[in-house]
């Protein structure tokens, strides 16, 4: 079993990414500039955004925070938006999720330009995806694509079991490894919460990708013997052991699953320090677009 390290591999694609910047500045082109708009005070949100700009800082990068609280409206948040995407300056833009209830998400991801749209999600760009047109790729499924690829883990008629269908991970997840594409090539199968036999088509997977939002939810007699595992669930849960009473937990119960893989993603330290450095290189490319 060997693990799939996001640290090291984020780490690698940031030098990659610092040096393209660099370079940028000895040729006197314009520094990509990333702007994340966190609307009230939920932590996890907060924590990704200071994640973002920190990663932002390292590889030269320009950034900039814009913080509301969760008493502005629909029409001032999508204001907000026009003024992004009106702004020659600013090369990409995030609108973080979860947003307050009065706020609809639709209307605010479909606000951004699709030029703008480094989290891949406006309609525009998810279409381009489907069709493998060039264009923004989520950030996640495109960060896990990057992992599965530099681990040389062969994907060309495997068959990829996804379990979760959201339109941030699942769904364009199932879109990739589908794709005539060198790293795709998979047969894929997209279960659900809904999915009968669940565990029958667990068990036939050769890359298993885990995107249920459910702790410890995978267990070892649903995997089977050689699998590659790739836990995209993030979850607080308490801890007797540790000295703040909590410890983060995946999707993916891995301490009896490990044994049984080929390789698998650890949580944390897994996918989430790939979803920052695709959301940059989504930046970088947008500023090339342009300039």
């Amino acid at each position: 079993m060997e693990i799939i390290d996001g640290k090291k591999i984020s780490a690698q694609v940031k030098q990659e990414l610092a040096d393209e910047i660099a370079a940028f500045v000895t040729e006197g082109k314009k520094i990509p500039h990333l702007v994340a708009v966190l609307v009230g005070n939920d932590g996890a949100s907060e924590t990704y955004v200071a994640s973002k700009v920190k990663a932002c800082q390292a590889v030269g990068m320009k950034s900039s925070e814009l913080r509301y609280g969760d008493d502005i409206t629909e029409e001032q948040l999508l204001a907000v938006i026009d003024k992004l995407n009106e702004n020659p300056d600013v090369d990409g833009f995030i609108v973080q999720l979860p947003l307050p209830k009065h706020i609809s998400e639709e209307k605010v991801l479909n606000r951004i330009h699709p030029d703008k749209d480094v989290d891949g999600f406006h309609p525009c760009n998810v279409g381009r995806m489907v069709l493998g047109l060039p264009t923004y790729l989520p950030a996640t499924p495109a960060g896990i694509v990057e992992l599965l690829t530099r681990y040389n883990i062969p994907t060309e008629g495997k068959h990829c079991v996804v379990v979760g269908r959201s339109n941030i991970v699942g769904t364009p997840m199932a879109v990739l490894m589908s794709r005539k594409a060198k790293n795709a090539n998979c047969t894929v199968t997209l279960c659900h919460s809904r999915t009968a036999n669940l565990k029958d088509i667990t068990l036939q997977a050769d890359i298993l990708i885990v995107a249920i939002g459910v702790p410890h939810f995978l267990k070892e007699d649903m995997v089977k013997e050689g699998a590659v595992v790739v836990d995209v669930g993030i979850h607080r849960i308490p801890s007797e052991t540790a000295k703040n009473g909590w410890k983060l937990v995946g999707d993916v119960d891995y301490d009896h699953v490990a044994p049984k893989c080929s390789y698998i993603t650890p949580v944390p330290g897994g996918v989430g320090p790939m979803t920052i450095v695709t959301l940059l290189q989504n930046t970088i490319k947008a500023c090339k677009a342009k300039h």
